[in-house]
């Protein structure tokens, strides 16, 4: 996993500490072949300009998922992308009286979770994609983050 900050990294999660949560994703969802994601921790313009032209939405997101799109035949471990937006990850964290790194953890699973192929699209789907999450994130000592507060 290669980690890149366009920002200072002041106040941001070590490359370390994202590794831990996106292993800690993958395993929790039981992959077992070697996987390559790349991740970047990007500011509110570059954030809204990606949700914007990849989603169609004019507001900077806490985290965007890229899943890889390999022509067939060509057999890499590249699950794709991962783009984590730092002020909105530090505004969602204040408002929901949470530890940034816990939301931090929250998003960067989530975030790897959506690269597997796991959806909230629909409920049955949501109901399934939060589950696995709340167990992953259990067993980093993370509560439930979909707990009321």
């Amino acid at each position: 996993m290669r980690v890149g900050y366009a920002l200072p990294r002041r106040g941001l999660p070590a490359a370390a500490s994202l590794r831990r949560w996106v292993e800690a994703a993958l395993r929790g969802a039981r992959r077992r072949r070697p996987a390559a994601i790349d991740l970047r921790i990007v500011g509110a313009a570059e954030g809204r300009a990606l949700n914007r032209r990849y989603r169609g939405r004019d507001y900077a997101t806490n985290v965007l998922s890229f899943p890889a799109e390999l022509p067939a035949g060509v057999d890499l471990p590249l699950l794709g992308d991962l783009v984590i937006c730092a002020p909105v990850v530090a505004r969602e964290a204040a408002a929901q009286g949470k530890p940034p790194a816990h939301h931090w953890a929250h998003l960067a699973v989530h975030g790897t979770l959506h690269l597997l192929g796991y959806d909230h699209a629909r409920p049955a789907e949501a109901a399934r994609m939060e589950a696995l999450e709340r167990r992953i994130l259990a067993g980093l000592g993370i509560p439930d983050p979909y707990a009321p507060r």
